[in-house]
């Protein structure tokens, strides 16, 4: 905090960045955090550190820069998976259907994030409006992520030109992505010659099936992004309670880093038995 004598505070990112982080991790409303943080400030005996009310929070929320606080081993290629979920709104709906017993449209927003397979940390997100695809948002996803990409595996709703025209834009050719394509796929006529990826994938799925080609191609990993999401719902939870998109985005990726930090953490080996 930084001002003159009689003015308003300014506060710095870090702190209204650990404001919002207490407020999602303890699943509060922004006036109650503001309260909390004042009985901590009392707790250390630090009562002349002003703290930001709720409108400030609110207010710096919508253009706080969140560090998803990636850690991994220098020089490393990362595998990434990537995927999406909905995330329910919680606004003027659900207080009117818990006050009146309306019902109202639920709404959503989409959450998609890429994930190391190595370290499980989530190393780039992006909040969206529920009417956005999930392949548009793959070229936000891959500016966000740093570092040399040694694959890409998504589901098939990622089968399309503008998914691997981006990766190309990213990194050229030297990204493995491993995308079933759609049951209906067909090579390109020139691909005897001059084989794409999906055009290699369409063959491969000929010659060995469905469950041939998810064990040759390491498909079946996707499934830690599926476990990312179960962990951000059964932890972060399951809605946002922030009002705009702005505000939102915020939310999610604070909800990511927290993941990020407790993954660096440790996460459980597990070993199969029998």
């Amino acid at each position: 905090m930084r001002g003159k004598r009689g003015a308003q505070p300014v506060y710095s990112d870090l702190a209204i960045e650990t404001s919002l982080t207490l407020r999602l991790v303890f699943k509060q409303p922004l006036r109650q955090t503001t309260g909390l943080l004042r009985s901590l400030t009392a707790l250390l005996k630090l009562d002349e550190l002003p703290i930001p009310n709720y409108s400030t929070l609110s207010r710096r929320g919508q253009r706080l820069k969140v560090s998803l606080q990636v850690k991994r081993a220098a020089n490393q290629p990362l595998h990434i998976l990537v995927d999406s979920s909905g995330l329910k709104i919680y606004g003027e709906g659900e207080w009117l259907q818990q006050k009146h017993g309306a019902k109202s449209r639920r709404r959503w927003r989409k959450l998609h994030i890429a994930l190391d397979a190595e370290t499980r940390q989530m190393v780039a997100t992006e909040l969206t409006t529920d009417d956005v695809g999930d392949p548009t948002a793959v070229p936000d996803l891959l500016a966000e992520t740093e570092g040399e990409i040694a694959s890409l595996t998504a589901d098939g709703a990622y089968d399309g030109d503008s998914v691997y025209q981006a990766i190309t834009d990213r990194q050229g050719d030297a990204v493995d992505v491993i995308i079933p394509p759609r049951s209906t796929a067909v090579r390109r006529a020139d691909a005897a010659n001059q084989p794409t990826v999906r055009d290699r994938h369409i063959q491969m799925l000929a010659d060995s099936a469905r469950m041939g080609w998810q064990r040759r191609t390491g498909y079946n990993r996707r499934s830690l992004v599926e476990n990312g999401f179960y962990r951000y719902k059964t932890i972060i939870g399951r809605c946002l309670y922030a009002r705009n998109l702005s505000n939102q985005k915020t939310e999610a990726k604070l909800g990511c880093a927290v993941l990020n930090r407790m993954t660096q953490l440790g996460m459980p080996v597990s070993q199969r038995v029998g």
